[in-house]
This record gives structure tokens, sequence and C-alpha cells, in this order.
């Protein structure tokens, strides 16, 4: 993928912005986007009739927006259904009106899936901003696989992240579920993984802002309980994995006996899936790493030199 800005050759990426009275951040949302400098950039903003300036706001930068409304809607998925509706990208994704993308984190998606056209989606480094926008956390890098993922090991798929071929949403259905209020982009990955694992990009892309109005961190008791709903209709379905079947059934069954569901949660599902997570195995997908001037699909460590003491390590 050649690296020069003004090309014609960067894919096309279809970016919506779902906002509803965000006036406090969504500028900072905007901006990120729009001063990427991605030459390929179909960029999507869908307003929920804010009433507290946000469309005054996004007015400001319309020019650099490639279509934008402000009308009623049901929430979030609703009206990022309205803006993937209108989007023409062969790359998709969104952001939320708190959330930011790292500099140049579109070049990132656009030259990884360039150089990979059999991957069908990707996520970088999990990033945290705080309140005023400050990179504050970057974890470790993380690996999913279909199987992981329904088995509970690790549910966090940092959508901010997260991107996306047409060709795979619309294998998945084409659309957000409306019926869930923060839940949507877990259900999306659960459909997304009937058809193609999820490489784990060694990169920056985006991040999420920790506030208190994120729907993100609110109420999450109740939203880990709809995400084991989601899980355990994917188990009833023809294709999912027997042996996880088994052991969600008598997850299930456990969870309905006071005397015992603390034990089980503290010792055997912390301990068991921590150690799940961990373990290597053919279902996890290659790492994509930028090594010597390129993309590279990476399953063992990668030798660098380390500038502080000359000696070659592993990343």
């Amino acid at each position: 993928m050649p690296q020069d800005a003004s090309t014609a050759a960067w894919p096309r990426i279809s970016l919506v912005t779902a906002v509803r009275n965000g006036a406090h951040y969504i500028e900072d949302t905007i901006r990120s986007i729009i001063y990427q400098g991605y030459p390929n950039l179909e960029y999507i903003v869908v307003d929920g009739a804010s009433t507290d300036g946000t469309p005054e706001i996004i007015r400001k930068y319309e020019s650099h927006i490639t279509w934008w409304v402000s009308q009623p809607d049901k929430g979030l998925y609703e009206a990022l259904n309205t803006g993937f509706s209108r989007s023409t990208g062969d790359i998709m994704g969104w952001l939320n009106a708190s959330d930011m993308l790292h500099v140049k984190g579109l070049f990132v998606v656009g030259s990884v899936f360039g150089e990979f056209p059999e991957v069908e989606w990707i996520t970088g480094r999990p990033t945290k901003f705080s309140p005023a926008g400050m990179t504050v956390s970057i974890p470790t890098m993380l690996r999913w696989s279909r199987m992981r993922f329904l088995a509970g090991a690790n549910k966090y798929i940092q959508q901010e992240s997260t991107y996306w071929c047409r060709s795979l949403w619309e294998k998945a259905g084409g659309t957000m579920s409306t019926e869930l209020r923060a839940e949507g982009d877990f259900e999306l990955w659960v459909r997304f993984f009937r058809h193609a694992p999820l490489h784990t990009v060694d990169a920056l892309i985006g991040g999420f802002r920790v506030h208190a109005a994120s729907l993100g961190i609110q109420q999450v008791v109740e939203s880990h309980r709809i995400q084991d709903g989601i899980i355990d209709e994917e188990f009833a379905r023809p294709d999912a994995p027997c042996s996880l079947r088994y052991f969600r059934a008598l997850h299930r069954a456990v969870r309905r006996i006071p005397k015992i569901r603390n034990w089980w949660h503290t010792l055997v599902i912390l301990n068991l899936l921590r150690a799940f997570y961990r373990l290597p195995g053919p279902d996890l997908p290659p790492i994509i790493r930028y090594y010597q001037g390129a993309w590279r699909l990476r399953t063992a460590a990668l030798p660098i030199l380390d500038p502080a003491d000359g000696a070659r390590r592993a990343i």
C-alpha cells in the first residue's frame, strides 16, 4: 500500500458518528476525524435532534462532512443504521460522539486492508482517553477467536478501534440491532465471528473517552447480563461449538444455586477463563504488525533492535 496520502489507491472508508446532545465533546470527535487527512473518507454524522447546540457545531464542519442530518431517532443503533444505509465505502466503522481517533489512525486502517484483502475485520490496541482528551491507558495487546469470545474469556473488543469490510457487514445481516441500549456492538461482533476471524493490529487507531455520561460505563452489571443472553442465543445455533454449549449450560445451572454461585464465579469462571484466554492455539489468527516498512502477519515474535542497549529483543 503506497504511503502517499494523495493517491487514489487508498480504500474508501465510511465512518459514522451518531450523537445526541453531545456538545461538550463532539467537536473533538469531528476534528480527530477530519484532520486525519485521509484522502478517501466518507464521513457521515447523524444527530438525534439535539437541543444543546450540537447541530451548530456540526454545521461548522459540514464542508468536511459527506452527509449529515438532525432528526429524532430511537437510540444509538437506529442512528447508526441511518448512517450506514447512506454509506458506500468498502471499509466501515463508527466513532461515538465523545471518542476520538489517534493521529493517522485511518491510515493504519486503510493500509492494513489494502495490504491484506483476505482480512475482513480488524481491531487496534485498546486505548482510553481522559475526560480532557489525554491518552491515559494503552493496555496489553489482546487477541480473539470466536470460541474464546463466546466462552466469555474476553468480552471487550474496543469498538472505537474496530473496522470491517462491507462484504462482512452484508454477510452478517447489514444492520445493527435496535433492541439494545448499549450492547449493539457486542451483538454485531457475535455475528461477525460466524463468518470471519478478527485480526489484531499492533497499532493505535481509536480510543474511548472515559466520562460519567458514557453508555459504556453505565449499568455494567445489566450489560453483562444482556451479553450473556446474546451468547446463550448464539449457542442455540446449530453451528455453535458443542463443547462450549455444554459448559454454558452448566454455567446457567450453577448461577441459579445461591450457595455455590459465588464460589463458581470466583474460582472457576474467573480463573478458568483467564487461563483459557492466555492459552496458545490454532484458533488465534496472526497479529498484524508494522515491521521494516511494511505490515506483516506474524504468528511468532519479531526481533527488533532495542536502541537502549543495542541488544535484540522480541516484540
